[in-house]
């Protein structure tokens, strides 16, 4: 559980953007020179995007678990320890892998390396690329076993794999404890507060539509100064919604993370008191104590049509009792189509929420804008 990755702990999101620039200057003292940037679903598509900002990556690109046809899919592979394990990466074309660049993959931990190296593989099948560096926020590997590893899969796949992280680190497994936390009694979610509560409220951020609102289909160089522009237009929108005295709880959905994160930030530089986080897949054990990270949740039904497993939000805001933050939960179109319940799940509990879409464009239109600019 990261205080700086803005998913299942609210984060200052100037702290967000802040390690994100940190890491991507550590992947810099490589002195690789051009790069492209891959992010990895669902916990890094904006700790990788920060990366690829920083970096002025040519393209940035994260790794989806959004369902697609299967023309639309570029590359796939298996995260084998994770809830939801299809990766698939959905370019708005094959151009955009073209240039045999060096790629830096991104996640915020490592514990095995697999899930790299098989994106590594999976990618190595497709182009022949000199160079892959894993950039994460904290890695859990010794050092024997993080250069044995990748002086293995560099030898096998016949490229040269480097990691970085900001922090290193090691796991200790106390014995008996799996067994322990099974017989804990199922978490509390969805606790509701002792206010009634307010009615969510809908909205559409202007937004230009020839503009990625994320890295799903690529992101490249060339698309940032008209994102940051339409940040500003979108983050001016949203301002005339809120209250400025009241904190502002700014949620993504899911993979939608780096588009939040700039609107939280955007609106604590005009003086709002701002939080940053994103629902998940994942499950995970609630309980309220001050040592443990997790002391509240909620769970909801999935918001993609034909999605049906249950989601999750860990912790949000806790505010004093006299206090009623502002939840802004921000959705793309396909969601935004779909069963919004965490709407009235997270109003129950005593926020005032809004639920803003955004309609970016599909991998469809992006492709024909490109054609077109080529």
């Amino acid at each position: 559980m990261s205080s700086v990755l803005g998913k299942h702990i609210a984060a200052d999101p100037r702290d967000v953007i802040a390690a994100g620039h940190q890491l991507g200057r550590a992947v810099a003292s490589l002195g690789l020179g051009d790069v492209d940037v891959l992010g990895m679903a669902e916990t890094a598509t904006s700790l990788g995007h920060c990366v690829a900002d920083n970096l002025d990556a040519a393209m940035y690109l994260h790794t989806t678990r959004r369902h697609a046809p299967p023309n639309m899919i570029y590359a796939e592979f298996q995260e084998g320890h994770s809830h939801a394990t299809d990766h698939t990466l959905q370019p708005s074309s094959a151009d955009l892998f073209a240039q045999p660049r060096p790629i830096v993959l991104v996640d915020d931990e490592i514990s095995t390396g697999n899930t790299a190296f098989a994106t590594v593989a999976a990618l190595q099948q497709l182009q022949h690329r000199a160079h892959y560096v894993v950039a994460s926020l904290v890695d859990v590997r010794n050092d024997t076993h993080r250069h044995d590893a990748a002086a293995a899969v560099s030898n096998k796949l016949r490229t040269s794999v480097h990691f970085v992280s900001l922090a290193q680190g090691d796991v200790d497994q106390p014995a008996g404890l799996i067994d322990a936390v099974c017989a804990l009694n199922p978490p509390v979610l969805n606790t509701p507060s002792d206010r009634p509560p307010s009615t969510p409220s809908r909205l559409t951020l202007p937004w230009p539509a020839h503009v990625p609102e994320g890295g799903r289909h690529g992101f490249l160089r060339q698309d940032r100064p008209e994102f940051e522009e339409a940040v500003l237009w979108a983050s001016e929108h949203l301002h005339s919604y809120l209250d400025p005295s009241r904190p502002v709880l700014l949620v993504g959905h899911e993979e939608l993370m780096y588009l939040p994160l700039r609107l939280a930030d955007q609106l604590a530089r005009h003086g709002f008191n701002t939080r940053f986080q994103s629902t998940t897949r994942s499950p995970a054990y609630v309980h309220n104590h001050p040592e443990y990270p997790l002391g509240t949740g909620w769970t909801f039904p999935a918001s993609e049509p034909g999605e049906t497993s249950a989601r999750f939000l860990y912790n949000g805001w806790q505010a004093p009792p006299h206090v009623r933050v502002q939840l802004v939960l921000l959705v793309d179109r396909i969601a935004a189509s779909g069963d919004l319940t965490v709407g009235e799940v997270l109003a129950a509990s005593g926020y005032d929420v809004i639920i803003a879409e955004v309609d970016g464009p599909d991998a469809t239109t992006l492709a024909e804008i490109r054609g077109r600019q080529q």
